[in-house]
This record gives structure tokens, sequence and C-alpha cells, in this order.
């Protein structure tokens, strides 16, 4: 059995707590961002791959991570996006028979640096009760006060813009050319399931990067037009603003997730603001207002739109509720095929109630040409 080094590790929140741990596989090193954590049982490699995610130190509620190994297929962009790992239990062995690499090569690979053995408990709860804030995870654990010097320098995640980080950098195209419908897809940040959906309901996929105006979306002559997940706050990105106006003003299908579905409630003159912890986990519970159906879904998410704006906006619905909490979950126009959820229904991870929505997107693709051809 291979010898791990227990090399002693910290993590230093921005109020002053600290919390202890040992770095995974004795690296040593220092990475800052939002410290976020995620309540899923299974799904650490999409969960660390998700766009999403940019930024953010997750902890892991999990009690064992590593369990299962990795496998190529179950990413969700190139590469790793968290900033850091924090866990209670590192596996570094791996028991999985399809797997290609254990989780630790798979963080070298990456250049990640993991802490484990943290009282992931406390750290938590101490999250739920204070609020998610900025942190820094490091080897250096005799140099808190310069840590802390560094720290105080990390912008704070309320007013970052941060899809351009993640972003594609060239359009590219996903899916069959042949495909029936064409959709133009607007990559704030999107995961790879996202694609893969659109792709099994025979949709050919241009993905444009998130600073692409309309009339380079419109010349693609998509059936129909998404505006993807991503990180950071919503707020600051005008231009996809923008373009989900003019989408929205031309009456074309339109489907939103997460930051998607944020931009096009801001299109409305909606607002957003930071939510206390967030939604981030594959048991969130959700009711479709419109079916009266319950969901169980994935939700990755640190903003939130106004449910009271959103309320009293004459052509915006409320399609859907977190039922924990009462935030709005989803979204629809009145009289237009235009509408969004906060959550993730692609999932990977999670649960696949919700992926009836690809298909409500499709079928308003179907019935906007119905009613052009006539």
């Amino acid at each position: 059995m291979k010898y791990v080094s227990r090399k002693p590790a910290l993590i230093l929140l921005a109020d002053g707590t600290i919390f202890h741990g040992k770095s995974v596989g004795g690296r040593e090193g220092t990475a800052f961002g939002e410290v976020c954590f995620n309540t899923g049982m299974t799904g650490y490699q999409e969960i660390f791959t998700d766009p999403s995610y940019f930024g953010q130190l997750m902890v892991t509620t999990n009690a064992h991570i590593g369990n299962y190994g990795t496998q190529e297929e179950e990413v969700e962009s190139e590469g790793v996006k968290i900033a850091g790992l924090i866990c209670r239990n590192f596996s570094y062995h791996y028991s999985r028979a399809a797997a290609d690499d254990s989780l630790e090569g798979f963080l070298e690979t990456n250049n990640l640096l993991a802490i484990s053995d943290v009282d992931t408990r406390a750290l938590v709860s101490y999250i739920r009760d204070h609020g998610a804030m900025n942190a820094v995870i490091s080897t250096r654990v005799d140099e808190v006060s310069e840590l802390k010097k560094e720290l105080a320098k990390t912008p704070d995640m309320n007013g970052l813009e941060l899809a351009s980080k993640v972003s594609a950098k060239e359009p590219y195209f996903f899916g069959n050319e042949k495909a029936t419908y064409k959709v133009a897809a607007l990559d704030l940040g999107i995961k790879k399931n996202i694609l893969r959906n659109l792709a099994k309901r025979d949709c050919y996929i241009k993905v444009f990067p998130y600073n692409t105006s309309f009339e380079e979306l419109q010349a693609f002559q998509p059936d129909g037009y998404f505006i993807s997940n991503g990180p950071g706050d919503p707020e600051p990105l005008s231009g996809a603003i923008s373009v989900a106006k003019k989408i929205i003003a031309t009456g074309a299908p339109l489907f939103g997730i997460c930051l998607g579905h944020q931009v096009i409630a801001l299109a409305h003159g909606i607002g957003t603001y930071k939510m206390h912890h967030g939604h981030r986990g594959i048991n969130h519970p959700v009711v479709n207002l419109l079916t009266g159906k319950g969901e169980i879904t994935s939700q990755n998410h640190g903003f939130a739109i106004n449910r009271e704006e959103a309320e009293a906006h004459p052509d915006i619905e409320i399609t859907h509720l977190h039922l924990n909490d009462k935030t709005a979950a989803g979204i629809r126009v009145k009289n237009k095929p235009v509408f969004s959820v906060q959550y993730h229904p692609e999932a990977s991870p999670g649960p696949h109630d919700a992926r009836y929505l690809f298909d409500t997107f499709l079928d308003n693709i179907k019935q906007t040409q119905t009613v052009e051809a006539h």
C-alpha cells in the first residue's frame, strides 16, 4: 500500500475563523476562493469540472471522497473548475472497475490543491450560520498573518463577472449536423451534459462565446436559442442581458438554465441577489406550479432572482418554486416561447426528474415552426 504523507494544512475564512486538516498527497500550496458546500452523495468529478463552480473552494459533505476513482467520460468541461477541495476522508484507493484513474491522480493532473481530515460537519454548519464567504486553503500553516493579508485582496463574489473565464474562446459545434433542429447556445459556462441532452433530441448546436452579439447568433439561423449556466454574479453580464432582450423581442424559442435563467430575468428588469449560502446538491425539492408535481433536482447557485419582482411583472409567470425556502426556481414569459429554470435539468450528477424541460424547449420550437408555416 502506498505511503501517504500527512502534511498539515488549514482553512482560513474571511472572518478569521480557522479549520485544520491535512493536504491530500502531501502537496504544498495555497488556493483562494469563495467557500461553499455541496450535499451530493456522489458525482464529485462532475462537480469539480462544472464551470459554474469556477473560483470556489468546494466542501463536500459526503464523508468519503475518491472511493470510486474518476472516469474520463464523467467530466462537464475541459479540466477542473473549482479553486480547491475540502473534504473529510479522502480515498487514495478506488474500487470501481470502470475507473481509469484515482481521484488523487486526477487532481494532480489538474494541479488542484485538496485538503482532507477536516471537520466538514463543523465547517458546513458554520457556513450555514454565517454565510458563504471568501477563504484560503494552504499548507503555510505558520503564516496566518500573511495569508489574512492575501485573502483580503481576493475579490468578493458579489459583483464579480466570471463567465469570461470559462466561456469558449471561439464558436464550436456539437451534435449531428444533419439533425432536424438547430440551436444557438450562448456559453456562459456550459456543461457538456446540456449539449448531450439537446443532441439526443435531434438538435445540432452551435456554441458561442459569452460576448457574442445577437446578430452573430442569428446568422446561424437557429430554430431556438439557449443561454447556459455559469459562475459569478449575473448583473455585470450586460452583453448577455442585451442579447436575451433581442432574442425575446423576436418571439423565437428561448431556454435558460441557472445563470441563463437569471439573465432572462434581468432582461425583464427583475433583479437578482446574492444568497446567504446558496443551493448546491442533488436532492433539492421543487414544485412545478403548472402541473402540481414535485421534482427532486440538482442545484448549484449562489444567486437568485427576486421573487416579488417576478410576481409583480405583467409579462412573467413563476412556474417553479424551491420548496425549502420558496425562492423562484422557474419562470416563463407569457404569450412567448421563453422559459428558464434556476436548477439543472441535465443533472450530471443528480436525478432525471426535470429532463422533460428539454422536451418542452423542443415542443416550443416545433410549435413556433408550425405557426410560421401557416
